[in-house]
């Protein structure tokens, strides 16, 4: 049979028949001669042994494979913040934008709890981020506002739920896929786990060909194996004005005649974005200088 694994914890590995059956399953000691480590997301080849359990057989071809969160075959990445309750955390948000741009993945940038906040604030994170490129969102699954168009947006895609401890995933997840918790219930009497929290990341089946992967909260995201002078180019709106630069290369901190710098100055770009890129960047630098 094949089947996509939608989550993996002790040993064990989770597939999903892409109908409605779940079976816990143990990868062949192949997988490890050759060093390779089922994902979440992995499509595989499974032999059923009985009702419940089964041997993944072979790992189908990757389509791609993420760094953090571990998982294959993802298409996009959904990231969500609150308006409030708690303030989003926007160096935070930037941080896991440069992530997702060095494993060029697209994402939705989506703002929950709009309930709580008024227009103004609305407008602030909607003109910072789609201007940037980005696909923005505001959500309230409170009051299920933005439902319709988020579930368009994750139709016939395997999608990364990420973001900050509090702000909704697990209540998005459970709006879009209300068997969610009954899914990982199931999982969670055979491992001995508490419910709902999400400790590992782990996909729900939305519908035919509709994944949602929710994944543990985080507080703080370092980025890793990044050299400081590649950092903007994972700011997408930096590009337009790379061209009035005086030098090939800059880097638009140190430099005197800076076409990102002076779009700044002017609001053509977010000095929000701008400035997290600058604490970035010096991040990258001070790593850099500690491994000579």
């Amino acid at each position: 049979m094949t089947g996509k694994i939608i989550k993996g914890i002790a040993g064990f590995y989770y597939v999903h028949d892409g109908k409605e059956h779940i079976y816990q399953c143990r990868a062949k000691g192949i997988f490890r001669n050759r060093n390779i480590k089922p994902l979440v997301g992995d499509n595989v080849e499974f032999t059923v042994l009985d009702d419940e359990e089964g041997n993944i057989d072979e790992i189908l071809p990757r389509k791609n494979e993420l760094i953090r969160p571990a998982s294959a075959n993802v298409d996009q990445a959904m990231i969500l913040f609150a308006v409030a309750d708690p303030e989003p955390n926007l160096n935070l948000l930037d941080r896991f934008l440069v992530a997702m741009e060095a494993q060029r993945l697209p994402v939705i940038v989506c703002f929950n709890k709009i309930d709580l906040c008024g227009e103004e604030k609305v407008e602030q994170y909607r003109n910072i981020y789609e201007r940037a490129g980005y696909q923005v969102r505001f959500l309230s699954a409170s009051q299920g506002i933005g439902f319709a168009s988020l579930k368009d947006l994750l139709r016939g895609k395997t999608t990364v739920l990420a973001g900050p401890s509090g702000v909704g995933k697990s209540s998005w997840t459970n709006l879009i896929q209300p068997e969610a918790g009954m899914e990982t219930g199931k999982i969670s009497k055979k491992i001995q786990r508490g419910r709902h929290t999400t400790r590992h990341s782990q996909l729900f089946c939305v519908e035919e060909d509709t994944y949602l992967m929710d994944t543990p909260g985080f507080s703080s995201l370092y980025l890793e194996n990044m050299a400081p002078e590649e950092l903007k180019d994972y700011f997408p709106e930096f590009a337009r004005y790379e061209g009035q630069c005086r030098f090939l290369g800059c880097v638009h901190v140190g430099e005197k005649v800076c076409g990102v710098k002076e779009a700044v100055e002017r609001g053509g770009l977010s000095r929000s974005r701008y400035d997290n890129y600058r604490l970035l960047y010096q991040e990258l630098k001070e790593k850099e200088r500690r491994k000579y």
